[in-house]
């Protein structure tokens, strides 16, 4: 498997350029990076919070980065998802290879300004073993509706 279903269905619905980077098999966003010789800094790490009442939020940033939970708590009362409750919420993915696609997977999406203002991104396929790569004006057309906020530290 290339890419998740839902990935790959939302390249083509959006009629994104895109090209596919393969990779040793990595367990975190930074570790793609590494292996695949790409700039953390352009690697979309996506972490999931919940409100405890069932409702989900992905924070999307660079893969050298640190979410920063005050940052959103504004928001509302956001914690970190559990890795454990993540599956019937990415079905089609790989455990921990979460794309940064949080709309495609019915969720609202924060998005870091330090990633907007690369020229390009990387995000994880759903898998442990390709990246997703793209011009950020074409990322953007993915998330139309990614609130751009500071999220990380």
């Amino acid at each position: 498997m290339r890419m998740a279903q839902t990935v790959e269905r939302s390249l083509k619905q959006a009629r994104c350029d895109f090209d596919i980077v393969a990779h040793p098999h990595s367990a975190t966003s930074l570790e793609s990076a590494r292996v695949a010789s790409v700039p953390a800094e352009r690697v979309a790490k996506s972490v999931i919070l919940d409100d405890r009442h069932g409702n989900y939020i992905m924070a999307v940033l660079p893969a050298n980065k640190h979410l920063d939970l005050s940052k959103i708590q504004s928001l509302g009362n956001w914690q970190l998802t559990r890795e454990s409750g993540l599956p019937h919420l990415f079905g089609d993915c790989e455990r921990g290879a979460i794309p940064a696609l949080g709309e495609a997977y019915g969720m609202k999406m924060l998005l870091d300004p330090t990633l907007t203002r690369q020229g390009d991104i990387y995000l994880e396929a759903g898998n442990h073993s390709y990246l997703v790569h793209m011009k950020m004006d074409e990322y953007l057309k993915l998330v139309p509706h990614a609130e751009v906020r500071e999220v990380c530290h």
